[in-house]
């Protein structure tokens, strides 16, 4: 992406920067205001989903049942006119429910051939509705479809519909008949986003929307293969290599075992982020500089993305849960410890 135009060996004129950031913005914006329409007073939720949305990567929203998790994602699927499947995980779901199976077929004239019934993972957005009621077997099963979007079944292997996208919740505080994500599939989500109760006004709000005649209609203002584009784009933005080592200071600062930990790393962490949490923190950083309306990304763009990317793989210790620690004040210490080159440290987020 440049900020003037350039030709190209077909003699069309490639769009500059500016007219590129604005076509990104007006997209991001519009699908916003679509799940908007529906989802009261989540904006900072709506704009971490949206931003793994163009990075192309899995959400995993966490909060108590009735906050509207599974409303702004079918609201999302429709604003984007993408297709769309809902799977309620419950103890009794099978990996067939989700990845498919082959099916004996008779035909007219007696013939018996194996045939394959897709299963519900066959959608460009799939909504795994409180995904820890699953046991570790049906989980498991979405873990070769979320990394290489594809599923393998009978020895054939399936591609998914491009784009593809996993959107799970779960609820935090319920663990009755509940089944944790093991740490090798949180790792494959992009973000993790907290959906947090609502306030008072707010909550009015909602209940003024939600309990009258009138349902909000959604729009649909892209299509997939807007969405595609949206995603190629937020690849082809560029990072200067020193905020590439910063990143990788980041992460490394996770680490227990790293001198550069802070103190509550060294205490609470059990153990620290992988390299796809680099990886989403840079993707994230892109998405936020496209939207602000900039050609490149800063330290800001950086520290900005650094909770939804790194609190599902930074795992803590029982010590944090004895003192009343979470994963959020320890991913700001890192922050506010690990200075970007050339740069003072960042103050602790609020």
């Amino acid at each position: 992406m440049r900020r003037e135009p350039v030709d190209d060996p077909s003699g069309a004129e490639r769009p500059t920067f500016d007219q590129v950031a604005h076509k990104y913005q007006q997209l991001g914006a519009a699908i916003t205001e679509q799940i908007q329409r529906r989802v009261v007073g989540q904006d900072e939720v709506v704009n971490d989903v949206i931003v793994s949305l163009v990075c192309g990567g899995h959400v995993l929203l966490e909060g108590v049942p009735g906050l509207g998790k599974t409303e702004l994602l079918k609201s999302l699927a429709e604003s984007i006119s993408a297709s769309f499947s809902r799977i309620q995980f419950t103890p009794d779901l099978m990996p067939a429910d989700v990845v498919g199976t082959e099916m004996i077929n008779v035909d007219a004239d007696g013939k018996r051939d194996f045939r394959f019934r897709e299963g519900l993972v066959f959608a460009n957005l799939l909504l795994a509705d409180e995904i820890n009621r699953a046991t570790p077997k049906t989980q498991s099963s979405l873990l070769e479809a979320m990394q290489e979007r594809q599923v393998t079944v009978g020895g054939v292997t399936r591609a998914l519909p491009d784009p593809f996208m996993v959107m799970a919740t779960q609820n935090p505080i319920e663990l009755e008949g509940t089944y944790p994500l093991p740490e090798a599939q949180l790792d494959r989500f992009f973000a993790k986003v907290l959906v947090q109760s609502p306030s008072p006004e707010v909550l009015s709000a909602i209940l003024q929307r939600t309990t009258g005649t009138h349902t909000a209609t959604i729009e649909p203002v892209c299509e997939p293969a807007d969405l595609r584009w949206l995603i190629d784009i937020t690849r082809q933005v560029p990072i200067a290599k020193h905020l590439i080592d910063y990143v990788s200071q980041l992460i490394t600062a996770t680490h227990p075992q790293s001198p550069h930990a802070p103190e509550s790393v060294r205490r609470y962490v059990r153990a620290g982020a992988s390299p796809r949490g680099g990886q989403a923190m840079i993707l994230a950083s892109k998405a936020h500089a496209l939207f602000a309306g900039r050609p490149h990304v800063n330290g800001a763009d950086i520290a900005r993305s650094a909770r939804a990317a790194l609190r599902h793989r930074v795992l803590l210790g029982y010590e944090a849960t004895a003192d009343g620690v979470d994963t959020d004040r320890v991913i700001d210490e890192v922050v506010a410890t690990t200075a970007e080159p050339g740069q003072q440290q960042r103050p602790l987020a609020g």
